[in-house]
Formats: C-alpha cells, sequence, structure tokens
C-alpha cells in the first residue's frame, strides 16, 4: 500500500485489506455531484455499499486518502484492475448536484500536486491517457470503459480545466517548474482542418497559421492534439523537432506511437512535450501515417514561461 503523506489519512474497511493488489498507472479524476467535504465522502463510503476511490477532496482543498493508491478502488469500472494486475488511482471532487460548477483554486492546487505525487511514486508518465488501458492522466468521461456506458463527469467546466490548467500545471511542476516561477502564458488553439497523410511520409502539423508551436526564448510545457481519419488498423505516429531558425539546424525527437484508426474511422492522438527553446528556436510536431488519412482538426495546449 502506499499513502500520499499530504492527505489526511481516513482508511476504509474492509475494502483496504480485502480488495486486490494493483500496480497503478492511471491517474482519473471524478466529481461526486455533492458540496461535500473529505471526511463526509468517507463517512459516505464507510457507511454504505456504494463504489469508492482512492481520495475525496472538498472545496477547500481538505484531502482524504481512504485506500493505499496500490490497492483496487472500485470508482472506474474496468480501469480499477485490468488483468494484467494494473489499475487507475481514482479522486473524487466536491461539486455541485450537476457536476457543473468549475474546481476552486484550492482545489486545482491539490490535485495539482497530487498528481505530481503519483508520478514521482508510481512512474504514471506525463500524458493524457490516448485509450482506456494506456498509461497517464484522465478524467471520468474520457473513456466509456471507465464508466460502464458513459457518464458527463466531471463536467464540461471541469474537463476544460482539467485540458487548460490541471493537466498542464501537473507536467510543469513535476518537469522542474516551481511555485515561485512566474505565472506562465496559456496557449489554446483550436482549428479545423489539416493536411492529407501520404503512406509512410511525416507531415508538419501546424497549429493555427504558424508551422511552428512555440517560439523561443521560453520554458514550456506542450500538448498537440489531431484528429485523423483513415482506413481501421492504419498506425499513426507523431514526433516534435526543434528547428533553428538561424542555423536551419532540425532535431527529431523519437517517434512516438499514437496508435491505429478504429472501426469508425477515426484516431485521437496527443503528445506532451516539456522543454526549453533558445532565442531563434522553434518547436514542431510532425505526424505519419502507415496509409494514407487526413487530419481532420489540431488543437494546441501549452504553458510559456518567459526565459
Amino acid at each position: 500500500m502506499a499513502w500520499y503523506p499530504a492527505a489526511t489519512r481516513m482508511e476504509l474497511q474492509p475494502e483496504s485489506d480485502a480488495q486486490a493488489a494493483i500496480r497503478p498507472t492511471q491517474f482519473i479524476l471524478h466529481s461526486i455531484a455533492a458540496p461535500w467535504t473529505a471526511r463526509r465522502m468517507y463517512e459516505y463510503w464507510r457507511d454504505s455499499s456504494n463504489l469508492e476511490s482512492h481520495f475525496g477532496l472538498g472545496y477547500e482543498g481538505d484531502l482524504g486518502q481512504y485506500i493505499g493508491t496500490e490497492t483496487r478502488a472500485d470508482a472506474n469500472y474496468q480501469a480499477n484492475r485490468r488483468p494484467d494486475g494494473t489499475g487507475a488511482v481514482s479522486i473524487e471532487t466536491a461539486s455541485n448536484l450537476q457536476h457543473t460548477d468549475p474546481w476552486t483554486g484550492k482545489q486545482i492546487e491539490q490535485l495539482i500536486r497530487l498528481g505530481v505525487w503519483l508520478h514521482q511514486r508510481h512512474g504514471i508518465p506525463l500524458r493524457i491517457c490516448r485509450s482506456a488501458s494506456d498509461p497517464g492522466y484522465g478524467y471520468h468521461r474520457l473513456h466509456t470503459a471507465w464508466s460502464g456506458g458513459g457518464t458527463a463527469c466531471p463536467g464540461d467546466a471541469r474537463v476544460r480545466q482539467f485540458k487548460n490548467v490541471v493537466f498542464p500545471g501537473i507536467v510543469a511542476r513535476a518537469s522542474g517548474q516551481s511555485q515561485e516561477d512566474p505565472v506562465p502564458t496559456v496557449i489554446n488553439e483550436t482549428q479545423e482542418g489539416g493536411p492529407a497523410l501520404e503512406a509512410g511520409k511525416y507531415k508538419q502539423l501546424a497549429m493555427a497559421n504558424d508551422a511552428a508551436l512555440l517560439q523561443g526564448p521560453c520554458a514550456y510545457s506542450a500538448t498537440a492534439y489531431a484528429t485523423v481519419k483513415g482506413q481501421a488498423g492504419t498506425r499513426v505516429t507523431m514526433r516534435f523537432q526543434d528547428y533553428h531558425l538561424t542555423t536551419k539546424h532540425r532535431s527529431h525527437d523519437l517517434p512516438i506511437d499514437c496508435g491505429t484508426i478504429g472501426a469508425n474511422g477515426v484516431l485521437n492522438v496527443a503528445v506532451t512535450r516539456n522543454g526549453v527553446l533558445d532565442a531563434n528556436e522553434v518547436l514542431r510536431v510532425e505526424i505519419l501515417a502507415d496509409r494514407a488519412a487526413r487530419v481532420t482538426w489540431r488543437v494546441l495546449r501549452a504553458l510559456r514561461w518567459s526565459t
């Protein structure tokens, strides 16, 4: 069992001792649709037979842990524990009864701190889960296999916060940005359409009207998203590139396997990179498919710190 030092331990029994062990590979965020404190969530699960999460978070940032993160909790349906022993760490967060309100600033800070600890303690990779079993970070409605048929949880406002504030904050802090660092510039660009992909050839994926995602000098945490349409089974790969505007030097990262297009002809992909750009250096991203395909949506979400 693993217990987060910054949470108040409120151990649920018999679940804590009786439920199977897991190897944590995901962190999934929920809204409980009740304005409860962490203590009230514990009392609810203690006195009922309903499903429980590992953590509970109140509006004021009060954080409770009910089950060790290496023990199964039952808030995530098929992600609770898989046949290979992997599973998700879950947190329920206080919300209004319709789970339509945003997280408070205190909740966001606790979510970021916990997300960093889970990366450091369990090695959860700093990316958004690309599939229901892919290691990383996510929110309850991201994959239907996590909810048994679909859910609106944690609500539109919190999904936006997860993508624009919480997850980038986890990545930035886990990558060495301190709490005292200046507030970053938030970048959020969405564009319909994109390039046609010729089988086996990388294509630069521009965001907005600029081929470059970011230009230095800066430190950054950036996630590039794309929707790719094509034949089922088509494999998609992406890679980042540093390009120096003066010397024309290109430096490519290793390719990132983004999975294959599903039976519906669609694949949503996301790749994240953290780093530093020198003056006159830009960050780009490229995409490749092993069969002809087309990009239909492009999104860039990034935090940028001037240096």
